[in-house]
């Protein structure tokens, strides 16, 4: 049985639920938390203009860096050659955002920063002695003051024409980081797969919000929160729109000890380069 837990964020029983759903599925779905709805779609119409503006060009990184705009297939999953069907932006504590939207989206990024720090405390609090003993620091500590820590706004256009053999809008993956708070999408797309290989619907209706573990916190616990792979999947015919996301990867210092002769730092490192976003 896939049971990804869907709890309140302000019921005293999430936390223990939050780290058991985490543990068995490496998801759990979050309903009143503090970002509105009004917020989110707010958000979502903002950078839609972006988008579909041709400005957004102007936003390139720079070299070396890699907060901005990466134009339309930009991005392969770990093991794919095919490039996913998205473009996105890059939004750090210190990185660069158009002026219009820094206000909107600087909120956002510390509200759910700060939502992502209770739920690291939250498995700081219930997870088994046996894993505690295995991080290098107690968890909400390694993704304190992060200037890792990032949103990234996706969009996913809708598709003009037939994708090529293997092309989605996100092939499956597993998440770099802590964990990721994704707010609600525009649209549904999001599945995940279970042990046996069969792929579930991630609920996310509007004023929820989807928190996966990602291979930092894999590898941190030895394995006993799992980064369950995931993807986002082609629209059918009817009802082939745009899709907006806000996912939120909660990132520790670089620094940090994940496992003994490996930081954080160096597994980003590696990870950026095997999905095509660091040469």
């Amino acid at each position: 049985m896939f049971d990804i837990a869907t709890l309140s964020y302000t019921d005293a029983a999430s936390p223990a639920e939050f780290a058991r759903s985490l543990h068995e599925t490496g998801f759990a779905v979050l309903r009143d938390h503090p970002i509105t709805p009004e917020r989110i779609a707010s958000a979502y119409a903002s950078w839609g203009a972006f988008f579909a503006s041709e400005g957004k060009h102007d936003w390139l990184p720079d070299d070396g860096q890699h907060d901005g705009f990466f134009p339309f297939r930009s991005e392969n999953a770990k093991d794919s050659a095919v490039k996913d069907l998205k473009e996105f932006y890059h939004v750090f504590p210190t990185g660069k955002v158009p002026p219009e939207l820094e206000e909107e989206t600087r909120a956002l990024h510390e509200d759910l920063v700060a939502v992502g720090a209770t739920l690291l405390g939250w498995l700081q609090d219930h997870s088994p002695e046996a894993v505690l003993k295995g991080f290098s620091e107690p968890l909400p500590d390694m993704a304190k003051d992060s200037d890792q820590n990032l949103l990234r706004i996706l969009h996913y256009p809708a598709l003009d024409t037939a994708p090529e053999p293997g092309a989605v809008r996100a092939a499956a993956h597993g998440d770099i980081n802590l964990i990721t708070c994704l707010l609600a999408g525009s649209e549904s797309g999001l599945e995940a797969k279970d042990t046996s290989g069969r792929w579930h619907s991630v609920p996310c209706d509007p004023g929820m919000m989807a928190i996966n573990a990602g291979d930092m916190l894999e590898m941190a616990s030895a394995g006993y929160y799992p980064a369950t792979v995931h993807q986002v999947v082609n629209p059918p015919a009817t009802r082939n729109v745009a899709r907006f996301s806000m996912p939120l990867f909660l990132h520790p210092r670089p620094d940090v000890v994940l496992r003994p002769g490996m930081t954080a730092g160096d597994f980003l490192a590696e990870r950026l380069r095997e999905i095509g976003l660091k040469s």
